[in-house]
């Protein structure tokens, strides 16, 4: 098995030669944190977030980086086991593709704790503890509709097809725009939650569709491609409105660049998962259901100041 692949370490760091080092006398144990690529800052505020609090209660951390890529995933599994984790928390690489390491994990005694997004089954990790994308992307697409003044041409911008979230969120945008007859999609096409193949998507639908007026994007990583297209275009008139709640989307708000977004607390939602492994390594429960929502809020210009790192402040 080949670990030495892009990897990203928290308090436990491998050695020279490759070999993670034995955990401290006084350690509680090693908490696995997999997550997609550090290159998007959700995902690297939920390994920040878990590694802080699982450091707080005691535990070493290996910080761990899939891209994505299901196969390399599973490799990070097998890693998490050889090395005797205690539990592992996972936003994952897909909803059918994750199941067989989550349970290759269970077999093997250590419990998964879920963050962002969901498995295709229930009964095999402990803890499902996603933002409630419906209810967010309802929100979003309320205040979409209220900007574009209930009229006019707009596109969609999805994202990756494998996640379920992506779906989800779509779904709450249009249960929300269609009731609208004013308001007509010209256009609608996945970048794959990328920044750059957002950028060069919202490209040729401009080409395509020189009558836009509003873009709805799947994630802030894809509204930052998009606006950055239509800045180059000389298009800052059209309305543009992302989904994470991202420091970059944030700025672009203030700046008058980008009109709204919707937070999910990622760094939150991650505490919650280690809070949950931590009681039930010491309880054997967590003393909650399996599959937790957690509500979105609307960033607009009259709060985007509170925003940072995906958390709201009072």
């Amino acid at each position: 098995m080949n670990i030495n692949r892009r990897v990203l370490l928290g308090s436990l760091a491998l050695g020279a030669t490759g070999v993670v080092p034995a955990l401290a006398q006084d350690s509680k144990g090693l908490i696995v944190i997999i997550t997609p690529s550090h290159d998007n800052p959700f995902f690297k505020a939920e390994a920040d977030g878990a590694d802080a609090r699982a450091r707080e209660l005691g535990y070493e951390t290996l910080i761990l980086v899939h891209d994505d890529d299901a196969n390399k995933q599973s490799e990070l599994f097998d890693l998490a086991i050889a090395r005797g984790a205690k539990a592992i928390i996972l936003d994952n690489a897909g909803a059918e593709a994750s199941v067989a390491p989550i349970q290759r994990a269970k077999d093997a005694g250590i419990p998964s704790f879920l963050i962002d997004r969901e498995i295709t089954q229930s009964g095999i990790a402990v803890s499902q503890i996603v933002s409630n994308n419906y209810q967010g992307a309802q929100l979003g697409a309320e205040e979409f509709v209220r900007l574009m003044g209930e009229e006019g041409e707009y596109v969609e911008l999805l994202g990756k097809e494998s996640d379920t979230n992506a779906g989800i969120r779509s779904a709450g945008y249009h249960d929300i725009i269609d009731q609208y007859p004013g308001l007509t999609m010209v256009a609608q096409q996945t970048a794959n939650w990328s920044q750059t193949e957002a950028y060069a998507v919202m490209e040729s639908m401009l080409q395509a569709n020189p009558g836009i007026k509003g873009v709805i994007s799947g994630n802030d990583t894809m509204a930052m491609g998009a606006w950055a297209a239509l800045e180059a275009a000389g298009r800052t008139d059209v309305i543009v409105v992302g989904f994470d709640g991202s420091n970059d989307v944030r700025d672009s708000i203030l700046a008058g660049g980008i009109k709204a977004t919707v937070l999910q607390p990622a760094y939150a939602i991650a505490q919650m998962a280690v809070d949950q492994a931590h009681r039930y390594l010491t309880e054997g429960t967590t003393g909650l259901e399996e599959k937790q929502l957690v509500d979105c809020v609307l960033i607009t210009p009259e709060n985007a100041s509170r925003l940072e790192t995906f958390s709201l402040a009072s």
